[in-house]
């Protein structure tokens, strides 16, 4: 956050008038995508940054690393200390590593396709690129946007819920199901579609208990999110559906993304988002093991 800061700073006095707001703007935005936090001072996110890369990429690493999950970074520490030669990265953080930038790459292809020929159309490809490629990242967690998301098509719109959906990484400042909830679910219906009844990856088996794990954080966020769809279209009648699911899974994401109808969100509305918002941060096993 610190590096980030003072790289923004810097960078930043050619925006501002003087080095105090640059800091002040420097500052917040770095601890905002460390953190995953998705606020701005600006009033329209990082709007005004749509065509400057240098910050779109110091953001978005700063995301990523908000997201990756700190057990991967302590890791990635160990591996470049050198203190032990025969160091091997655990499981854990090869399959996280490995979602994590699956989906990266996934969004990114699928919002250039989807959005190529409608609301990228007058845009030049690197600034294509970089809008798609910011967007799939932010959808980790973070809710910055360059662009305003609302002229995105709803296949782009559900997409991107599906992403917030998914969310960061375990063990990070995100939300959502997380990655490797996901990657268990993927492997099993893999392993189990070729006859396999145990789920081996990296020479390394998953025990059966991570697959019921996986299986029931999906299927209660399902529940969820369904229940939650379900009682947003009587508070608020006549809000499309479409739009809903992206604030649910925005908020059971804890992305902050929103297609601009949160203010307009009943009391009760506003309730169930806040529910969501604090499950989707605590954690859903936390939140299973609480229950019970």
């Amino acid at each position: 956050q610190t590096i980030g800061a003072a790289l923004l700073t810097v960078y930043f006095t050619q925006y501002f008038d003087t080095i105090k707001q640059a800091a002040i703007h420097g500052i917040f935005t770095s601890v905002s995508a460390t953190t995953n936090a998705g606020f701005d001072i600006t009033g329209q996110s990082l709007y005004a940054y749509h065509n400057d890369y240098f910050v779109q990429t110091i953001t978005g690493i700063l995301i990523v690393f908000g997201a990756i999950g700190f057990p991967v970074l302590i890791e990635v520490k160990e591996f470049l200390s050198n203190k032990n030669k025969n160091f091997r990265f655990s499981l854990f953080t090869k399959l996280t590593t490995i979602t994590y930038g699956a989906l990266l790459i996934f969004g990114t292809v699928m919002i250039f396709i989807l959005e190529f020929f409608n609301s990228f159309k007058s845009m030049p490809w690197h600034e294509k690129f970089f809008t798609a490629f910011f967007h799939s990242i932010s959808t980790r967690s973070a809710g910055l946007t360059t662009i305003d998301v609302t002229i995105f098509s709803e296949g782009t719109n559900f997409l991107m819920s599906v992403l917030m959906f998914i969310g960061a990484s375990p063990s990070s400042v995100g939300g959502g199901i997380r990655t490797t909830t996901f990657a268990i679910a993927l492997l099993f219906l893999i392993h189990f579609s070729r006859g396999k009844e145990n789920i081996q990856i990296f020479g390394r088996e998953i025990h059966l208990i991570d697959v019921y794990r996986s299986y029931a954080v999906i299927i209660l966020a399902l529940v969820m999110v369904f229940t939650a769809t379900i009682l947003l279209t009587v508070t608020e009648p006549g809000v499309p559906i479409s739009s809903l699911i992206f604030e649910i899974t925005s908020a059971f994401g804890t992305c902050g993304m929103s297609l601009g109808i949160t203010g307009d969100l009943s009391n009760i509305g506003k309730v169930i988002i806040m529910i969501l918002m604090f499950i989707g941060r605590v954690g859903l096993i936390s939140f299973l093991f609480t229950l019970g």
